[in-house]
């Protein structure tokens, strides 16, 4: 085969994050590119408390794409915001409890998500700051249908 000849494969791309553990404790090693985390439990559940555990990272990653999100509109439009401090609390409730929810039975997993911004801001542009929050790409993820295809590694 010659360089211009495409291929194709039904092989899936090289993960970008590759997580190690065992079976001995709750420790996990995390590769991410070229980044390296650590995940644990905290003592309470069993684990060793050498970093965040699973939930942790998932409201840092909301929280993070939150930020990020609200700060490129910002500086796209030139708007007087200096500082973005996102606040992120996961918990269970039950279904019955939540007025604004679909489902009615069981419990559901709920994530608060408090968004600090300061700098001069209008009243109009901090709307439209909170406004774009609700639009990050994780938000979006986690709020529509997720589709998680899991296989034995080959």
């Amino acid at each position: 085969m010659n360089a211009s000849t495409p291929t194709t494969t039904n092989q899936p791309k090289p993960a970008h994050v590759v997580v190690h553990g065992n079976a001995r404790n709750f420790r996990q090693g995390i590769v991410a590119g070229k980044h390296r985390l650590r995940a644990d439990e905290p003592v309470s559940a069993g684990g060793g408390d050498t970093g965040p555990d699973p939930y942790d990272y998932l409201l840092a990653a909301l929280g993070v794409c939150t930020s990020m999100t609200v700060g490129l509109y910002a500086r796209r439009k030139q708007l007087p915001l200096e500082n973005i401090t996102v606040s992120l609390w996961h918990s269970r409730i039950h279904a019955e409890d939540c007025e604004e929810c679909a489902t009615k039975e069981g419990m559901l997993d709920r994530i608060d998500v408090e968004v600090e911004l300061n700098g001069s801001l209008t009243d109009e542009q901090h709307a439209k700051l909170m406004e774009i929050a609700a639009k990050c790409p994780v938000h979006r993820t986690l709020t529509s249908e997720i589709n998680i295809r899991l296989r034995p590694a080959h």
